[in-house]
């Protein structure tokens, strides 16, 4: 079992620790989750902080054996004020995440694909107005965070009968720092050209791969992940979606090594670590 940086009352003494300071912080809690504070505001992405799948694949052929430590009970995150989720796949949109996120912070601004959004009020246990759907193309400013709605290929991009996109990233803008989370993803043609011109500033990228025989829809693999990163100008780049599960996971040394190689700015964060980016 990989053990967290900083966890339970280490983590949370760290997060109140840096209320109203300048600049952004960036909490990851593991797979593609993260906390982002800014002000005294948080913003919460793809938390997926139980074991449901674990408990859901344990008597089937495709198990989904936990290799990382948790690093919060969402019982304990009484103080957010957004909620992202990129797409409707379990560790990103987790009943049992959700559920004690909406019991404890009653007034939470929910975020998601609208093609999802009755899925998605229906897994938090909540009334189906209260998810604020988006599709590629769109944004919207809440809370001080502006959120712009980046079209995502999980394998492809797919969308409903309605013509709405399945999967989405966001680059989310506060503090004069722009965040794209690209939920999970393939390269498609033209991506590069949608986010070239948001001039991010950080880009969080899934490295662990597409490979048919794991019977899951695939990401970037860590040279894809760099790529990407270099083609939009990103200035900093994070991997994640990795080192979750052990028939999911990737080797984070590959992702160092092809940055290094292509010199691109990157930080490889623990379980529960911060990285601070100095804004505006």
């Amino acid at each position: 079992m990989i053990a967290a940086w900083q966890k339970d009352d280490v983590l949370l003494e760290d997060i109140r620790s840096r209320q109203d300071l300048p600049g952004v912080d960036l909490w990851w809690l593991g797979q593609s989750g993260y906390l982002l504070r800014a002000g005294n505001q948080h913003l919460l992405i793809d938390p997926y902080l139980s074991d449901s799948l674990t408990k859901k694949y344990a008597s089937t052929d495709k198990p989904h054996v936990r290799i990382s430590e948790r690093v919060i009970d969402p019982e304990r995150l009484d103080f957010i004020d957004i909620l992202t989720s990129s797409h409707a796949h379990t560790d990103h949109l987790d009943p049992e995440t959700l559920g004690p996120l909406f019991r404890l912070n009653p007034g939470l601004r929910f975020i998601v694909p609208a093609s999802i959004v009755l899925l998605a009020a229906e897994r938090a246990g909540i009334d189906k107005e209260r998810p604020i759907g988006l599709d590629a193309g769109e944004r919207i400013g809440l809370e001080g965070f502006l959120i712009h709605a980046i079209p995502s290929a999980h394998n492809s991009l797919d969308k409903d009968v309605d013509g709405r996109h399945l999967y989405l990233g966001y680059v989310i803008e506060t503090c004069g720092i722009r965040i794209y989370h690209s939920g999970d993803t393939l390269l498609y043609p033209g991506m590069e050209d949608l986010l070239r011109p948001l001039q991010v500033d950080l880009a969080l990228l899934p490295i662990n791969g597409n490979r048919p025989e794991r019977r899951v829809a695939g990401n970037l693999d860590p040279g894809e992940a760099v790529w990407l990163a270099s083609a939009i100008g990103a200035g900093l780049t994070i991997p994640c979606h990795y080192d979750m599960f052990a028939f999911n996971t990737a080797d984070v040394g590959v992702f160092e090594r092809e940055a290094e190689r292509a010199g691109i700015g990157y930080r490889v964060l623990r379980l529960g670590e911060r990285c601070h980016l100095a804004g505006a």
